[in-house]
């Protein structure tokens, strides 16, 4: 069995290319629909959990270059490309998941060069390092938003990734989104309209300032 091998039985980097779309903080995020140009400055395996309970996911983080009005924003993209989310609502639904968690992968490694896809084994932190970090594509950022349960009345907003293009597209800055008066759509869910329970937890990509 391959580390790539999807749940359809064909594989992530089967005719993969260089662009791929997601199907379905204190601070202000990027605006919606941002497409920006950032680099990988760090890839690893990150864990959740304790002892048998414990799971893995990759983790990258993306340090944002254009547009200028978002220059050296951060975001942190978590990929359950491994062990299936705990967090997810059903089996299915988790497979699911690491199914597009592992074409998003194979994007990416595809714009750094494909030495990810070579291997028909789950890469090592080194191995994650050395073929992504200072690889440089377009993401599209969008919002989600839901009600901060630890502070009730207020909300909770960050940015996720939905799609890998590669460095040559275009960027653009999008549309500031207006916070709702309950901070969040029906049931906690993202204001965007949903998406980002596909590749993510319950706070699934974080977004900071670095100076």
């Amino acid at each position: 069995m391959s580390f790539w091998d999807l749940s359809d039985n064909t594989s992530a980097v089967d005719d993969v290319k260089k662009e791929y779309e997601v199907p379905g903080g204190n601070m202000d995020p990027i605006p919606n629909n941002s497409d920006c140009l950032a680099e990988i400055t760090a890839a690893k395996w990150a864990t959740k959990g304790e002892g048998s309970d414990q799971v893995r996911y990759v983790e990258l983080r993306w340090d944002v270059e254009k547009p200028d009005a978002y220059a050296k924003r951060v975001v942190f993209h978590k990929l359950w490309v491994d062990d299936l989310d705990p967090s997810a609502n059903s089996e299915d639904k988790a497979k699911t998941k690491r199914d597009k968690a592992r074409r998003m992968l194979a994007t990416i490694d595809a714009n750094a060069g494909g030495k990810l896809a070579k291997s028909n084994d789950a890469p090592t932190d080194d191995g994650l390092a050395l073929a992504l970090v200072g690889t440089k594509a377009v993401i599209k950022v969008m919002v989600w938003e839901m009600a901060d349960s630890r502070d009730p009345g207020n909300t909770m907003r960050g940015n996720w990734i939905s799609a890998v293009k590669d460095k040559t597209s275009p960027t653009s800055e999008g549309e500031p989104m207006k916070p709702k008066a309950n901070g969040a759509g029906a049931g906690g869910q993202p204001s965007n309209g949903g998406g980002w329970d596909d590749l993510g937890d319950n706070i699934p990509f974080f977004m900071e300032w670095r100076a």
